[in-house]
């Protein structure tokens, strides 16, 4: 057992926040959630969602709950969602700080992928454009982020989401050192290392890679360090958690189990996970989460001084 935003935490390592996931399976977002649920990991919500959050916070009433966010162009509709996640029971909004716009992902353009015409974006339906059915010369995705997202955010708009809600602010997209001080300086409760599943500029660190790093320079604050990306196997979790990040959180890993299964399926790759941790820690002497420190990784020099892409 462990903690996080000064509560406690069953795992160590929870479900990342995916878009459109009933293109997996019909339940989505709603299975994933109970999944996470009834395994007592902690599940983040994604704003791009094919169901709506309130639906998901009935639907899994006693999950620990995250809302990921984007800001928008129309910060009425930001100041919605976030007041809804709120009143959802969501305990924490998850801002994604590394997407001003999405990187180019050539699957999707070459593809024009767009949703089925039976989906929707869920959580913006009745207050701005919730249809992503149609693509033009390229990623539907992407055309309709690209309408909607903010592009001149600063850390000043760190400030003003804090303003608006009574919810603890995580920053999500963290990957220099630099970076991380400038989160705790304006007030984060936590930040993921990610390098939003290598999806936005090619050839940056892999988010283990600079976890050494941004965990010393924060060590003696408030501010949380929590990883995703890359994140696949119970050892990847334990080496996570011994080289400083709080939790570790999964993202195709939980939609593949989706897929194959509903429920069940996420389920059953939480199981595993959990039984991959469990079996290192006792391979490895470690009889709590505590107890795992660097002593059992070994970290490249390089990793420690890491600070710039």
């Amino acid at each position: 057992m462990t903690s996080v935003l000064g509560r406690p935490a069953t795992l160590p390592f929870g479900v990342a926040p995916t878009a459109l996931q009933r293109m997996a399976h019909p339940e989505g977002e709603s299975a994933n959630a109970r999944a996470a649920q009834t395994r007592g990991a902690v599940f983040i919500l994604s704003t791009l969602s094919t169901t709506p959050l309130e639906d998901v916070a009935v639907a899994a009433s006693d999950a620990r709950k995250w809302f990921q966010l984007y800001i928008y162009k129309d910060r009425g509709v930001t100041r919605q969602l976030v007041q809804r996640a709120q009143e959802a029971g969501f305990e924490a909004i998850v801002l994604t700080v590394d997407a001003p716009i999405f990187g180019i992902r050539y699957a999707d353009t070459r593809n024009k992928f767009s949703l089925p015409p039976h989906f929707e974006v869920a959580n913006f339906k009745g207050i701005t454009r919730s249809d992503m059915t149609s693509s033009g010369t390229g990623s539907g995705v992407n055309e309709y982020v690209a309408g909607l997202l903010d592009r001149s955010l600063t850390w000043k708009d760190v400030a003003w989401l804090k303003s608006i809600t009574q919810l603890p602010v995580i920053l999500k997209g963290i990957l220099t050192v630099e970076d991380a001080e400038l989160a705790v300086k304006h007030g984060a409760a936590g930040i993921i290392v990610s390098s939003h599943g290598a999806r936005q500029v090619d050839t940056v660190p892999a988010p283990l890679e600079v976890l050494p790093g941004i965990v010393d320079k924060l060590k003696g604050t408030s501010c949380e360090v929590y990883i995703d990306g890359g994140i696949s196997t119970g050892t990847d979790i334990f080496k996570a958690i011994a080289i400083g990040a709080r939790m570790a959180f999964v993202g195709r890993p939980a939609v593949w189990g989706l897929a194959c299964g509903g429920q069940q399926g996420v389920e059953k790759v939480l199981g595993i996970l959990e039984d991959e941790l469990r079996i290192t820690m006792m391979l490895s002497g470690v009889s709590s989460i505590e107890e795992i420190n660097r002593d059992y990784v070994d970290i490249p020099t390089v990793w420690t001084s890491a600070s710039k892409l």
